[in-house]
Parts: C-alpha cells; sequence; structure tokens
C-alpha cells in the first residue's frame, strides 16, 4: 500500500494554489518575496486610509495630503517636444469642484482609467487654481459585493510593484484570509496568554491570528497598531530566542580561560597614573574583574561617550590577563588610533617590564628571533616605536640562551589594525580580545579574531552610545556595561549652527582664538570629488591656508601614505601644525588637549553620531572648546532640526537614540553591520518594551 503524501499546510502553499493568481500574478507577487500563503498574510500594508470619510474636493487646502473621491468626468494625454514627453491628466468631479490628477512622462497610465469610472485618490494640492494633484494614488472602484473591503472602513494601503493594482491585492489578502485564518496558529506554546498580558491603550495585545487579520483589516486606528506589536512580539521573540540559545551553547561548550588577577601589575599600573579612576570606571572594572575570573568566557560590550575613559579600563583588563600569563591583543579601525593606544599603551606598560607589539599594514611585528631576551623587560625595537631608541635588557649571564630556550614567552599585549585577522598574527596563547569602536567592524571580523585562540575573553568598546533596542539585538549576545561619568577637569564644549554664508565671520574666530594658542579641525565629508555643493578637503586646503594666514596648517586624509600621516599628527600634537584640515579619519583615535575648535564643512552629510564622535576630538583639557556646524540651509533645510539635537546636548545617549529615529538602524549601522536584524512587523525605533519583554519570554524557551 503506497505511503499517504505528507499533508501539506495551508500557510505553506504556494501562491499560485489561490484563485486568481496565474503566472503573471504570481512573478508579480515574487518580486515583493511573496511566495507562499504565509509569505501573503505577513505582507505588511505600508499605511492605512480612513475610507469612512472623505474630503469634498472643494475643500482640500494646499499642501495638504487628503483623500477624496469623484467621478472621472475627462482623461487625455498631451505630448511635448517632439513626442519625448508627455503628460497624462484625468479630472475627477464628485460634486463640489473639480480635481486635476497629472502623471509626467507616463502615458501607459491611460490604459487604467475610463471616463465615468469612481476613483479614490490619495494626495496632496500642489495647487488651488485649478486643484491639482501630481502622481497621486489612485484606486478604481467598482460596485458589487466586494466593495465592502475597499470603502466605508479603514483600508490597507500595501507596498506594490510595477502592474499590480492595490485593489487586486486587498481583495486577494481578504479572500485568502477566509480561507486560512483557521489554520494559523501561535509558534510558542503560552506566548498568546504571554501577549494578553502586554497593554497597549489599555487592552492587551491579540493572539496571532486575530492580530493577522487585525493587521489586514482593522476596525480602528488602533486596532492596527495593537495587531502590529503582536506580530513585532513574535518577530522579536525568534530572535532573542536564537541569542539565548546561541548564549547558552556557547557557556556550555566553552571553557574560560584561568584569569584571576593578584594585582601585581593593576597595583602599580593605577598608582602611576596623573588622575583617579572615576566612581563609573571603577565600578566597571569591578565587573570585568568578575567576569574574566568567572566559569564562562567573557562577552562584554563597553560603551561609554567619548573621553569618558575607555581606554584605561581595557588596560587594566589586559593586565589582568597578562597577569595570568595569557597574550592580550587590541584592534583598532585605524592606523591612527591602533598608533596613539601603541603610543599609550607603551607609556603604560612599559615601565611594568611588559611588551607592546604594534602591527598594522605599514608596521609589521618583528620576528621571534630578532626579539629581547626573554629573561629581562621587553620592550619594542626602534621600527616599531616610531624611531624611538630600543632599551637593552640586563646582560645574560653565561648559558642563559639554553635556559631562555626552556621558559616560556613573556605574555605581551598586540595591537593593531585589521591586520591582526591576517594569517601572519598567531599568538601563542591569546587570553584576551579587545576590539575598539566596534561599529566600524562586522561582527564576522570579531569572530575572525577571537578564532586565533581558544575561546578568548571579548571586550568591545565603543564611543558611540549604543541605543537600547540596539542594545538587545544586534549587541544581544554581549552583556553590556556602561561607563556614565566623565572625567573632572574637562572644558565645556560649545556647539553652534551656522550657513555657509557665515563662514568668514567663522574663520575671524579661528583667527581669534588660535592667536590665544590654541588649536584647531576643520572637517569635510570628501577627499577629493565634489557634487552639489559637497566640499572636499584637498580642494579647500588653499582656500583656508589663505584665510587663516598665518598660522600654519596640516592636511589628512585616508589617500595618504602611512608615514604621511604620521609625520602631520606627529607635527599637529606638538603644535607645530596649528590647524589640521581632516576629514572624518579623525572621529576616533586623535587626542591633542589643545585643540579647542573644530569646523565641520557640510555638517549634513554625517549622522548625528558621527558629528558626535568628531566633536568628541575637542575639549579633551582645560580650556573652553567651540564646535561650528556649517550648513547650507537653503539646500537642506530639513538638517536644520537633526542638528539642533546637538546645539542642545552632549549626552552621547539621546544623541545615539535621535539619531536611530531620524536615520533607521540601517543607515545607522551602514553595511559593517551585516548581521543587523530585519523585521516585517517590529520597529527598533520605539519597541524597546516589547524588546525586553521578548528576551524575557524567550529565556523560558530554552533549556539550561
Amino acid at each position: 500500500m503506497p505511503e499517504p503524501e505528507p499533508r501539506i499546510s495551508p500557510l505553506a502553499r504556494p501562491v499560485t494554489s489561490l484563485f486568481g493568481v496565474g503566472p503573471e500574478r504570481a512573478a508579480q507577487l515574487d518580486r515583493l518575496g511573496i511566495r507562499t500563503v504565509e509569505d501573503l498574510l505577513r505582507h505588511r500594508p505600508a499605511r492605512y486610509e480612513d475610507r469612512r470619510h472623505f474630503r469634498p474636493i472643494a475643500e482640500l487646502r494646499l499642501g495638504e495630503a487628503a483623500l477624496t473621491q469623484g467621478r472621472i468626468v475627462a482623461k487625455g494625454t498631451k505630448w511635448f517636444q517632439q513626442h519625448t514627453r508627455s503628460i497624462f491628466e484625468i479630472i475627477v468631479d464628485d460634486g463640489t469642484a473639480r480635481l486635476h490628477c497629472r502623471w509626467w512622462n507616463l502615458p501607459f497610465m491611460e490604459k487604467y482609467f475610463s471616463t465615468g469610472d469612481e476613483v479614490v485618490v490619495f494626495g496632496k494640492p500642489i495647487q488651488l487654481k485649478p486643484r491639482t494633484f501630481d502622481h497621486p494614488e489612485t484606486e478604481v472602484i467598482e460596485g458589487g459585493e466586494e466593495s465592502s473591503i475597499h470603502l466605508n472602513r479603514i483600508a490597507p494601503i500595501y507596498p506594490l510593484t510595477e502592474g499590480l493594482p492595490q485593489k487586486w491585492l486587498r481583495g486577494l489578502i481578504w479572500r485568502t484570509l477566509a480561507g486560512a485564518e483557521a489554520a494559523i496558529g501561535e509558534p510558542w506554546a503560552g506566548l498568546a496568554e504571554f501577549a494578553s498580558r502586554i497593554e497597549y491603550e489599555g487592552v492587551g495585545l491579540p493572539g496571532r491570528a486575530r492580530a493577522i487579520r487585525l493587521v489586514h483589516f482593522p476596525e480602528t486606528e488602533q486596532d492596527a497598531e495593537r495587531a502590529r506589536r503582536r506580530l513585532a512580539l513574535d518577530e522579536f521573540v525568534d530572535l532573542q530566542r536564537q541569542l539565548v540559545a546561541r548564549r547558552r551553547n556557547f557557556e556550555t561548550h566553552a571553557q574560560a580561560l584561568p584569569c584571576s588577577s593578584d594585582n601585581r601589575l593593576v597595583k602599580p599600573f593605577l598608582a602611576g597614573l596623573e588622575f583617579n579612576l572615576t566612581q563609573a570606571q571603577a565600578r566597571v572594572l569591578r565587573t570585568l574583574r568578575g567576569d574574566l575570573a568567572g566559569r564562562h568566557p567573557m562577552r562584554r560590550l563597553l560603551q561609554g561617550d567619548v573621553g569618558s575613559g575607555k581606554t584605561v579600563v581595557a588596560a587594566c583588563c589586559a593586565l589582568m590577563v597578562l597577569e595570568s600569563g595569557h597574550d592580550a591583543a587590541l584592534m583598532a579601525p585605524t592606523e591612527i588610533l591602533a598608533e596613539q593606544h601603541h603610543a599609550n599603551f607603551r607609556k603604560w606598560f612599559e615601565p611594568l617590564g611588559l611588551a607592546v607589539e604594534l602591527r598594522t599594514g605599514s608596521h609589521k611585528a618583528a620576528a621571534p628571533t630578532d626579539r629581547a631576551a626573554n629573561d629581562g623587560p621587553m620592550v619594542l625595537e626602534a621600527s616599531q616605536a616610531g624611531g624611538a631608541p630600543a632599551l637593552a635588557s640586563d646582560p645574560a649571564p653565561a648559558g642563559s640562551e639554553s635556559q631562555a630556550a626552556r621558559q616560556p614567552p613573556r605574555p605581551k599585549l598586540t595591537i593593531g589594525t585589521h591586520a591582526l585577522i591576517e594569517a601572519g598574527f598567531a599568538p601563542e596563547n591569546l587570553g584576551l580580545v579587545v576590539i575598539d569602536e566596534q561599529h566600524k567592524f562586522g561582527v564576522a571580523q570579531r569572530e575572525q579574531l577571537l578564532r586565533k585562540g581558544h575561546y578568548p575573553h571579548l571586550l568591545v568598546m565603543t564611543a558611540t552610545p549604543i541605543p537600547r533596542t540596539l542594545g538587545l539585538t544586534v549587541y544581544g549576545d554581549l552583556d553590556l556595561s556602561t561607563i556614565d561619568q566623565m572625567p573632572p577637569g574637562r572644558g565645556r564644549v560649545r556647539t553652534f549652527i551656522r550657513t555657509a554664508d557665515k563662514l568668514e565671520k567663522v574663520w575671524a574666530f579661528m583667527r581669534e582664538k588660535l592667536g590665544e594658542g590654541r588649536q584647531a579641525y576643520v572637517v569635510y565629508p570628501r577627499v577629493e570629488e565634489t557634487a552639489n555643493g559637497v566640499k572636499a578637503v584637498t580642494r579647500e586646503f588653499e582656500a583656508v591656508e589663505k584665510a587663516l594666514t598665518p598660522f600654519p596648517i596640516g592636511l589628512l586624509h585616508g589617500r595618504l601614505k602611512p608615514r604621511e600621516k604620521e609625520a602631520v599628527m606627529a607635527a599637529f600634537r606638538r603644535g607645530a601644525v596649528k590647524v589640521l584640515l581632516a576629514t572624518s579619519l579623525i572621529e576616533v583615535g586623535v587626542d591633542v588637549p589643545n585643540a579647542t575648535i573644530m569646523v565641520i564643512e557640510n555638517a549634513e552629510q554625517f549622522g548625528l553620531a558621527q558629528l558626535h564622535q568628531l566633536r568628541g576630538r575637542i575639549g579633551r583639557g582645560f580650556h573652553e572648546a567651540y564646535c561650528i556646524l556649517l550648513t547650507a540651509a537653503s539646500k537642506h533645510p530639513e538638517a536644520q532640526p537633526r542638528l539642533k539635537v546637538l546645539e542642545q546636548t552632549t549626552d552621547g545617549f539621546r544623541i545615539a537614540e535621535a539619531d536611530l529615529e531620524i536615520r533607521g538602524p540601517g543607515e545607522l549601522l551602514g553595511q559593517q553591520q551585516s548581521g543587523a536584524p530585519r523585521f516585517r512587523f517590529g520597529d527598533l525605533v520605539k519597541d524597546w518594551e516589547l524588546i525586553r519583554r521578548a528576551r524575557e519570554f524567550a529565556q523560558g524557551l530554552v533549556p539550561g
């Protein structure tokens, strides 16, 4: 007897199984990512139109979006410029007035309308004499039993593709729901009851089947949002379940390296600093100490505003690992930042007898045979130390060669860029990986470096504060610590927005401050190419040099050779260069306390978080600092409210939330974060509470 064929769930059936979906419609739906019945039911409306109330054409107001309806009384296409340009127009009459609807260079639109058709029109009047919509959304309404789907209700408006009518798709979803709604079950036991306790405007979230109906055909505006939240909760639970499972699997299989610090290096390091740790730094350091001594390898994200002292905390962390006999590695996104870290860590660690190596594209680590003997204090060779002379080890006694050969190599810290990921970097006993400015690296790059050791501890640092929703999703596999306190004695940073026509006054102000002995940055969004009024640093150099005479000016951008970058940065640090013209390359890693002025040209070209990072390069000393954001207000009026956020606050966390709200997670994270989750219904801007509740529920789904 033949085996019965497995029963296919109605939701898993292809859309071609639905009445009215032939090859052409199936191809159109495929372009929208709709291949199964479930895909169709999860096709989220872009917005809703309240078709219970239409505005009469006579009451349309200039520049105000409105929904109206009427009958087509005339239509036609007019051609221009030897039949190369066209305008198609319909005239709609509702008894109160007439409305002209126009489409430029879309003559094929004529086949969609007939004189006498009843149409619903959504648009914004560009003029009132005559009343005119350009490229409005339209839908022809026919009589019959299906009219109740499209009229006298809150109607969903879906994302479409060429050739796919809005009305046809709405009708298909209505009919499909009628047949498939009973097959929609809950994804996890207990979630429906859990969701019912999450209220929106006093009412709990519905079950999944009810949510899918209401997201398409809500009875009230609140229904649509309540349904969206329930379906978003499902998405968030699925993601959090994966994150919890990954973390528990990691903790099951990963044995932590023993890094119980005895403070023999940490104590003298802290005693040698010229400042005391802030309470926030000390609190975070206690947490990290507990992580390093724990049963599982540390996986922690450390965030703190620009200048809050994350590097010192990372140094203490590295010392604890070095005390335990393990190597440490710190990866930075740019050579400038890597070199600055190298200089700082050498200053801190070499008095403790520790080696600090630099490995970047232009600085290769010395071969093991070239290193100093292991029985004396180890330091870097001159080639790695920017030309500084090497300090010799103590003279080796007779027979020490065989003794040194028997001794294990001393643990060391290696600082570098992406060069640390390359095959040439093979530490023998990697105990800690520190990644600075995590948002500049992809998740895959982080994992590549971790695989250089056997479950080393991981400390990820960022000075770009992470919005809470991203902290629970994109970085949800990491524990989170925050340094929320700035060291005392920093100069205040004041921010001003100025239009491009005030540039001469800006130069005059800068000359005044330079005359007082201060230094400055001028930042541009481009290196060479210019377009649409966006300035480039190389093209503006001579003009700025002339405007700021007699003060010496340096140029820094990513296309310079490494030695040229080093030379100009060294000159700026020692004060020989008073003004540094640069691209956003200086966003991280440049620390010159005497630099108190920053002018950012075409500020509208940068994101808020990036502008905040750039601004963090000033105000690092005791003097008051000034950040001036120059923008072409006439060309970019929308940029003014966004830039106002920076003028009003220096709180990086408020800025990060505003940046997420304005630009969205996709643009904010950029291409580096290929692992960023994508949701149909979830909103990383406003769904913080839902994500938190989803994490709570997911904890109970994963055993362990």
